[in-house]
Formats: structure tokens, sequence, C-alpha cells
């Protein structure tokens, strides 16, 4: 089964538990603006990891539905306010909810799908899963919601900071993104019974291509064309991020090229994107990132050593490619 039907298999489910969740939200307006961005679609990676996840360690799928719910809760709740943040009025082919309902209604559908998800772990109790693990599995979540806060702080601070170490750039992108996605697969083998060193390890895992889909996207910024990524390619050094390429490439720049690395950086401008580029390409910055994002995901297959051979395992081996095989 390739990854994008592994996705379909679960997703139709997760919505179904997401929908159970916030049917309940009054008035209608904000059930609206809160179930609008799970309507528009999305892959699912994360709920399909904790279903996965749960699997792999011998648990089985009614046993993480609702955390897998409450994973892509979270996950939607910081999309919304993202584009608060970031002034962002698309996401995922629609208007952004604050948009459509107003930043005020939109802040309070990212609040009512961050307490759902908390609500939502729960009520894993009614499906006879062990007090022990339900609260394993929200003290996990809870954590991975601290760091997603922190990473976006860090992100906002890194702005116009063009010393930042790659150590720093890995640490705030693994709060960002990485952290969920750690949540999701240590969460599953906790709700689903794993030993510690299954769930060490599985956490391991997510952290590993939690980064690699990060950096996957700082790659595809430069190499892909519009049509794949649905954006212009290098808006990335339009919008003057930073990026691990960026990063790379300003740590070995002479001091010639790295001010006129910074300098297109602050610009701000689609004018000198072709240049940027051939600076990453002088200091081999593209496959650097490339490179980064392939270790990463190698590493993460390894740490299935953890658990025995099933399809939940195959699949999780294709899961962790997928972060490099993906073109968006």
């Amino acid at each position: 089964m390739e990854v994008i039907d592994i996705l379909k298999k679960y997703s139709t489910i997760v919505d179904e538990e997401i929908d159970k969740s916030l049917n309940t939200v009054d008035p209608e307006k904000l059930q609206k603006a809160s179930e609008h961005l799970i309507k528009a679609g999305g892959k699912k990676i994360r709920p399909a990891l904790v279903i996965l996840t749960c699997q792999a360690v011998g648990g089985n799928v009614e046993e993480a539905l609702k955390t897998a719910a409450a994973v892509e809760l979270i996950h939607t709740f910081s999309l919304i306010h993202d584009d608060i943040m970031d002034e962002d009025n698309m996401r995922r082919g629609k208007p952004s909810v604050h948009v459509l309902w107003g930043e005020p209604m939109a802040i309070l559908a990212g609040d009512t799908l961050f307490s759902k998800a908390f609500e939502t772990i729960l009520e894993t109790r009614i499906d006879g899963v062990s007090y022990e693990r339900v609260v394993g599995t929200l003290k996990t979540v809870v954590d991975s919601c601290t760091k997603i806060c922190e990473g976006q702080a860090f992100d906002m601070c890194f702005e116009g900071n063009f010393d930042v170490a790659e150590e720093e750039y890995m640490q705030m992108i693994y709060m960002k993104t990485g952290a969920l996605i750690a949540a999701a697969t240590k969460s599953g083998a906790i709700v689903g019974g794993g030993s510690p060193e299954q769930v060490e390890a599985l956490a391991e895992y997510g952290r590993l291509i939690g980064l690699a889909f990060q950096i996957q996207d700082d790659y595809l910024d430069v190499v892909s064309d519009e049509q794949d990524i649905g954006k212009p390619v290098g808006s990335d050094v339009v919008e003057g991020k930073m990026t691990l390429m960026v990063v790379n490439a300003l740590s070995k720049a002479s001091p010639e090229d790295k001010t006129e690395l910074i300098s297109i950086l602050n610009a701000k401008s689609d004018t000198n994107v072709a240049r940027a580029i051939e600076l990453f390409e002088k200091y081999d910055s593209i496959n650097y990132t490339h490179n980064i994002s392939l270790q990463n995901v190698e590493r993460a297959k390894k740490l299935l050593d953890v658990v025995d051979d099933s399809p939940a395992k195959e699949a999780l081996l294709k899961m962790a490619d997928f972060m490099l095989e993906r073109n968006h």
C-alpha cells in the first residue's frame, strides 16, 4: 500500500472522530470556523502516525483513534494561529479562517480546537485504555504544545538575525514542527502499550522524520517548480526567512558573499532569488540540506528495529521515505 493510500485509509475515521468532538460547539459561527481547515483537507500525516505506532507495538486502531484526532486538532489550532501571525490569507487552497470570520473569531476557533484536543484524549478511557496510558499520552501532547509555542517564538526572534547557528536553527524547527510529529509517534506507542524502549525509540523516530519534513520544505523551496509547491520558487528567500540552506551558506561564505546574501534576504524582493540560489550552489548548501534530510530519515528507519515486522512497521518505513519523496 502506498503512503497516500495509507493516509486516506485513516483520514476518514479520524475525521469522524473529530466531527464527534466538534459537533457540540456553539454558536454555529464558532463551529464553522473551527471545522474550516479540517474540512479543507490536509494529508493527516500526524494522526496516521499515532495509529501506526500504536499498531506497531501491538495495540489496535480503536485505542489510538481519539489521540489521533487530538493530535490533528492541535495541528489545526497551530495553523490557524500561524496564519494570523504571518498574515497568510490562504491555507490548503481556501481562504484562511481569519479572512472568513475575522481575527477574534479565528483566535477563538484555535482555542476551541486546543481545548477539544485534551478533552478528546481524556475520553480515551471510554475505549477501555488504562488510566496510566491516558495520562502518559496527555503529558506527551501537552509537552509538544509548549514546544510549538517556544519554537514559534524562537522563529520570530530569528527574523533579521543572520548569526543563527545551525544547532539553534535545528532546535527551533524541532520545536516548531518536529515536536508534534514526535508526540504523535510517542503517544501512539504509549496508548498501544509499548515498552519503555519502544516508546523512546518511536519518539526519536518521530523527531527525526519531523526534522526531515521541515528541512525538505527548505530544500523544495529552491529546487521545485511553482506548480508543484503551490507558491513561487524561492519564496523563503523573498520573505527573508532563515532556513537550513541560509544558515549553512552564511557559515561558509566569504565576507563579500555573506554581505550580499544578507542584503538579498533583507531586501525581501523577488528580483535577486536567482542570485541567492547561485550562492547556495556555490557553497553546496542545497546538497547539504538534502543530505541532512536523508540522514535523518535513514536514522529514523533504523530505530524501527525496536518493533516486530508487521504491516504497521512497513507503513512506518514508507512514511519515513515519504518525507523526502513528496514534492509539496
